[in-house]
C-alpha cells in the first residue's frame, strides 16, 4: 500500500513547477512517517526519492526536513549524510539528534565541516571517542568547551591532556575543564595552579571525595605526564640540597630552620627544605611561592601537619608588606583553620607523585 502510495507520489516528479515539487517533497515525507519499521527496499525508495528531491529545494525546506528526521529513530541514511554536511542551519537538527549517523559519519563532518558542525556534534547525547578526538584536534576553544560541558561525550586520555594545556592558557576554559566529572584526577589537579579561587574550592571538593582506587589510579597514569616545562633548577640548587642533606643528617631541617631561611632570603635553600619536609617536587614548591599561593601553600603546611602560627608566619614573609599583608595572613589564617588534613593530603598525592619525576625532567 505504502509502495503504490509512493509511486503515484513520484509519478508527480516530471511537475517542472517547484512549488508542486516542494508539495511532493512534503507528501513523500509524511508518507514515511506514517508507518514505523520500513523494510530494506522500502527504505531505499524513499531514500532515493527524498534525497533528490530535497536537493533540488531551498534551504527553507531542507531544515523543515531536516528537523522531523533529526527526531526519527530511523531515517533514510543517504539523505541524513547528505544533509549532515549541508548548511549548519539545515545540519544542525540531524548533528544533534539523528540516531543513525556512524561513528564513521560524524568522523567525515568533523574532519571537513566548520566550527558550527562541530558544536553541533559536541551536543549529541553520545560522542564517540574518535569523534571527540578529531572534535579536540580540530576544534576552536568555544568548541572545545561545548564539548567538555557535554558528559556523554567520551574523550580519550590524550584528548583530556590537550584540553588542560588549552585550558591552562584559555581561563574561559577553567570551568569547563574542573567541572567535567570524566577528568582524569591527576588532571584536575594541574589545574589547581591556574584556576581562581572559587574553581580551586571544587578541586578540593572533589578530592576529599574521590574513590582511593580511582585516586592511585589518577596517580599511575599521571606518572606518564610529567611536565617539561617547569624550567631549569637555579644554579644554587645542587649547593642546597647537599647543605640540607647535611642539615637533616644532624636532625636540624625543622619548621623552626625553615623560617630562618625564609628571613635571610636564602629562597632556593628554603624551597628544597620545604619539598624535604613537604615531600613535595622543588618546582611546585618553588611555584607556590613565586606567586605567592598562600591557598596552596596551606595545603602543603596542613599535609605535613605544621601549625598554624607556622603557616601564618611563612605567609607574613611571602607576602609583600605594601600588599595588605596582614590583612591576607588573617583571612588564610581562617581558611587553614576550616582546611581539613585528610583532603590536604589527598590533594598533595598529586603534587608529591612529581617529587619522584618532575626534577629530573629538568634537570
Amino acid at each position: 500500500m505504502i509502495q503504490s502510495r509512493l509511486h503515484d507520489l513520484i509519478a508527480l516528479a516530471d511537475e517542472p513547477s517547484s512549488s508542486r515539487r516542494r508539495e511532493l517533497l512534503r507528501g513523500v515525507t509524511d508518507l514515511f512517517f506514517t508507518v514505523e519499521g520500513h523494510g530494506d527496499v522500502e527504505l531505499g525508495l524513499f531514500d532515493d526519492v527524498m534525497g533528490q528531491l530535497a536537493g533540488e529545494m531551498e534551504e527553507a525546506v531542507r531544515i523543515e526536513l531536516a528537523e522531523r528526521l533529526g527526531a526519527s529513530a530511523a531515517p533514510p541514511p543517504s539523505l541524513t549524510r547528505s544533509l549532515a554536511s549541508d548548511s549548519i542551519a539545515v545540519a544542525r537538527p540531524i548533528l544533534q539528534g539523528a540516531p543513525q549517523l556512524s561513528e564513521a559519519d560524524l568522523l567525515h563532518v568533523a574532519r571537513t565541516q566548520g566550527q558550527d558542525h562541530l558544536r553541533a556534534i559536541s551536543q549529541r547525547p553520545v560522542v564517540p571517542s574518535l569523534v571527540s578526538d578529531a572534535i579536540v584536534q580540530r576544534g576552536d576553544d568555544t568548541t572545545l568547551g561545548v564539548l567538555l560541558r557535554n558528559e556523554g561525550a567520551v574523550l580519550s586520555r590524550q584528548a583530556h591532556e590537550a584540553a588542560v594545556d588549552r585550558a591552562a592558557a584559555n581561563p574561559e576554559l577553567h570551568e569547563a575543564v574542573i567541572d567535567r566529572q570524566a577528568l582524569p584526577m591527576d588532571l584536575l589537579n594541574e589545574m589547581y595552579f591556574v584556576a581562581e579561587a572559587r574553581l580551586r574550592d571544587r578541586i578540593m571538593e572533589r578530592n576529599a571525595n574521590v574513590d582511593p582506587a580511582i585516586l592511585d589510579a589518577a596517580l599511575k597514569a599521571g606518572r606518564n605526564r610529567v611536565a617539561a616545562n617547569d624550567g631549569a633548577l637555579p644554579a644554587d640548587y645542587n649547593a642546597a640540597v647537599k647543605e640540607i642533606v647535611a642539615l637533616k643528617a644532624r636532625g636540624a631541617v625543622t619548621p623552626q630552620a625553615l623560617v630562618g631561611m625564609l628571613r635571610a632570603n636564602r629562597t632556593t635553600i628554603f624551597l628544597v627544605a620545604l619539598a624535604e619536609l613537604a615531600d613535595i617536587d622543588f618546582h611546585t614548591a618553588r611555584k607556590i611561592i613565586e606567586r605567592r599561593e598562600l591557598d596552596a601553600l596551606s595545603v602543603v603546611c596542613k599535609a605535613a601537619d605544621f601549625d598554624r602560627a607556622l603557616f601564618l608566619t611563612f605567609a607574613l614573609l611571602i607576602l609583600d608588606p605594601s600588599d595588605n599583608a596582614m590583612g591576607k595572613a588573617k583571612a588564610y589564617g581562617e581558611l587553614y583553620a576550616a582546611l581539613p588534613r585528610d583532603a590536604a593530603l589527598r590533594t598533595i598525592r598529586f603534587w608529591r607523585m612529581r617529587r619522584t619525576t618532575g626534577d629530573v625532567a629538568a634537570a
